[in-house]
């Protein structure tokens, strides 16, 4: 099926490269007698695509020598007659015919440790496609998004312009289908969220690089070593199983480099039954090592799915001047893709706050849940950005830290994290976002480390 793929995304390139935004909206509008001429045309030169007006599935045993040799023909002659409308026609009636097989690919991917792109001709079209997971929150009609463009006709392949994701890498995630087992049914995720700590346990260190100057982060240990700090992640995993969360997300900085492997070490000790109520992703808390600020994300298995890092150094203001983060920026995205949720993305903190780069992921990927752990003095920006997320269905879910906060900033503290959802245009404004109260103690400098906020998204 590969050659199917390699054609689709030399269609999807053509297309691209030779209409304007313009002619997107008018083939949104396409005349009904025109599109039927078209479909006629192509039902006529491919004529086992169609059974009646119906687009049949295409299977491997009809890939012969001579329907893609009618199919060469047929997209030939649309081009020499310059019928985009047509060109695209005939990419929307091969996504159709995919559907089935684009399922079965999914499920093969399920058994991957990451997927690569269906095509193999990613570079020289630009386009890279993958299988398209829907998602429940998704609208429905698409094409009332605000981009105009060519995967908005596109319903089973996902479309992935080099163009857009530029100098980025990405990596794809097909979670395997016993990952969410009541998903299905419920169509709804319960997200568990914790501040974790006031405690920073950490030392900001400043140094010169390139006559800039940078800060670094150093953890400290007490006598447990990291025990004790990693315990309080495990009790609060532990916490949210008891509320039958399907995710729980940390925030940025207040992790440490043994907490992917204490936790993971927990995780595979527990018995088939202990295991059934936790949270089927965590989000643990970023670290700060070797120039990296990364998030390690373990499934309820206990089996590290993959790492992220941050890409976009935050500032800070010291008493001698402003210091950049010192961290190298992977440049490595992981996507993560599972039916009816749809495609996550996890942005550390400044990375949501870059509009750019945030924008970026969310054209080329078609992004419908963000996670967002942060180490920040206030919420104000995260606020801000939420918004740009809502046209495109994108559900957020950001969290803080009290150990962020800083004398003088306590009013940029009301709230240390929210959810923002899409809700159904019957349903109440209001319920768009979600705020997670700070506790009092943050202000009085006491910590009881019991904050753990919940929040359910789901379909409409």
């Amino acid at each position: 099926m590969q050659l199917i793929y390699n054609i689709i995304a030399e269609l999807c390139s053509c297309i691209i490269s030779s209409c304007s935004e313009d002619f997107f909206v008018k083939y949104s509008c396409l005349a009904a007698d025109i599109r039927r001429s078209i479909r006629t045309r192509i039902a006529d030169a491919l004529p086992g695509l169609f059974d009646g007006s119906l687009v049949c599935q295409l299977r491997e045993e009809d890939c012969t020598d001579t329907f893609f040799k009618s199919l060469s023909f047929l997209i030939e002659s649309f081009k020499a007659e310059s019928d985009f409308f047509a060109v695209v026609t005939l990419t929307q009636v091969l996504d159709e015919s995919l559907e089935d097989e684009l399922r079965a690919q999914i499920a093969e991917y399920q058994r991957e440790d990451f997927s690569v792109v269906l095509n193999t001709n990613r570079e020289s079209t630009g386009i890279g496609l993958l299988p398209r997971c829907s998602c429940c929150w998704e609208r429905k009609r698409r094409l009332s998004h605000y981009y105009n463009r060519m995967d908005n006709f596109l319903f089973n392949l996902l479309l992935m312009e080099n163009a857009i994701l530029g100098e980025l890498i990405d990596k794809h995630f097909f979670l395997r289908p016993d990952l969410f087992p009541g998903f299905a049914e419920r169509k709804s995720l319960k997200i568990a969220a914790t501040p974790l700590r006031l405690e920073r346990k950490f030392d900001v260190s400043l140094f010169a690089e390139d006559r800039v100057q940078y800060f670094k982060i150093d953890y400290q240990q007490d006598s447990e070593g990291f025990n004790t700090d990693n315990e309080l992640v495990w009790q609060k995993i532990l916490l949210a199983a008891g509320q039958k969360s399907d995710i729980i997300v940390f925030p940025e900085m207040l992790g440490n480099p043994a907490t992917a492997s204490y936790v993971s070490s927990r995780l595979k000790n527990l018995t088939d039954a202990q295991r059934k109520t936790i949270p089927s992703l965590i989000i643990l808390p970023s670290f700060w090592d070797k120039r990296r600020n990364t998030v390690s994300i373990l499934d309820k298995f206990g089996s590290l799915v993959c790492s992220q890092s941050k890409q976009n150094p935050f500032r800070v203001e010291f008493s001698n001047g402003g210091a950049l983060e010192g961290i190298y920026s992977s440049l490595v995205v992981n996507i993560f893709h599972y039916e009816g949720i749809g495609r996550i993305a996890i942005l550390i903190c400044k990375d949501f706050l870059t509009t750019k780069y945030m924008e970026q992921l969310m054209r080329c990927f078609k992004l419908t849940l963000i996670i967002v752990p942060s180490f920040s003095t206030g919420s104000y920006d995260f606020r801000q950005s939420f918004d740009l997320c809502a046209h495109d269905d994108c559900n957020v879910v950001w969290i803080n830290t009290c150990a962020a906060l800083e004398k003088g900033k306590e009013c940029n503290f009301d709230n240390i994290g929210y959810v923002r959802k899409r809700v159904s245009r019957n349903d109440d404004e209001s319920q768009t976002l979600s705020p997670m109260p700070i506790c009092g103690g943050a202000f009085s400098g006491t910590c009881t480390h019991d904050c753990m906020y919940y929040e359910t998204i789901q379909g409409v």
